[in-house]
């Protein structure tokens, strides 16, 4: 069976590796031309060019997949069975929707049709959901909206974060892959539509979002730190300056929103109202990421203190 694979965001990257290092072959990999950004406009390639180069996979680059000659001649003279399209950035239109006899199959780190978009992780943590999956769909005209080829549910732990979460997915996303193409050789799969009654979207994060706010609860404001860990992180303003917030966990104290309530282990525990959030990791403007104990003990905080100055 010949399968292209199309992708370059970092979710695509880690597919790509995950399928590669279980000896799924692909017989074209194509992904977007790099990008000149930061200091001195530095050339930088796609997470999917980069992983294949160490696996020492050639690939394709195109920035109007739809548009390019070369790979739209390629995909009409020789057509694959199936393409494998992941966190690409790009939409992809006809021919090669329905040129492939599979199509082609998409990796959704969503159980389908909850949270279509940009970012269904992020907005699943952020949401304080209990469970969330992947699914492996063929992809049509419509966003994230075609038929589904199979899903696999998992529990989300109330500490986890955006970047753990994006790991698991990524994994049981390459897995479900093979078990959907290799149940289409058999002659087995059917697919299922989506209910457009149990539709919701996963907007992009706007940097609007990132700030974190003192009158939310704890669960709110544990919630947003972990869903924008690793990127972009949340923050605080403490006395003029940002302070990124990494990782905190939920207690049942209760005081005044920015309280310092008490110190654990040497960690601070800032009140949140009815409960509060113990502040495990943190990120000082321009400084390094450092423990919570650490900063607080810098800066010489103590109870009594708050943290809304």
């Amino acid at each position: 069976m010949t399968m292209w694979f199309i992708g370059a965001g970092p979710f695509a990257a880690l597919c790509l590796e995950n399928l590669t290092s279980e000896n799924v072959r692909f017989d074209r990999i194509i992904t977007s031309m790099p990008t000149r950004a930061g200091r001195g406009m530095k050339e930088t390639i796609s997470c999917v060019e980069e992983t294949a180069l160490k696996l020492d996979l050639t690939v394709s680059r195109t920035n109007k997949l739809s548009q390019d000659e070369i790979i739209t001649n390629a995909l009409l003279t020789s057509p694959p069975d199936g393409i494998v399209v992941v966190d690409f950035g790009q939409k992809v239109k006809e021919p090669f929707l329905s040129t492939p006899k599979m199509g082609c199959l998409n990796i959704h780190p969503s159980l389908l049709p909850q949270y279509r978009g940009a970012a269904p992780i992020q907005r699943a943590v952020m949401d304080g959901q209990e469970k969330t999956g992947v699914t492996v769909f063929r992809l049509v005209e419509e966003m994230d909206a075609g038929p589904i080829w199979g899903q696999t549910k998992i529990v989300i732990d109330p500490n986890e974060t955006s970047g753990d979460l994006f790991k698991r997915l990524a994994k049981e996303g390459s897995n479900l892959l093979k078990v959907v193409v290799k149940s289409y050789n058999d002659g087995t799969n059917k697919t299922t539509l989506q209910n457009s009654e149990l539709v919701s979207y996963a907007l992009k994060i706007e940097k609007s979002e990132t700030q974190l706010d003192w009158n939310t609860n704890a669960w709110y404001f544990h919630n947003k730190v972990r869903a924008l860990n690793p990127q972009p992180g949340a923050f605080i303003h403490y006395k003029k300056r940002r302070l990124k917030i990494w990782k905190t966990t939920v207690h049942e104290e209760a005081g005044t929103p920015g309280e310092v309530l008490d110190f654990i282990n040497g960690f601070p525990l800032i009140a949140l109202g009815k409960q509060a959030v113990l502040l495990l990791e943190v990120q000082p403007e321009g400084r390094r990421v450092q423990s919570g104990a650490d900063w607080s003990r810098g800066i010489h905080l103590k109870k009594g203190d708050n943290l809304r100055e």
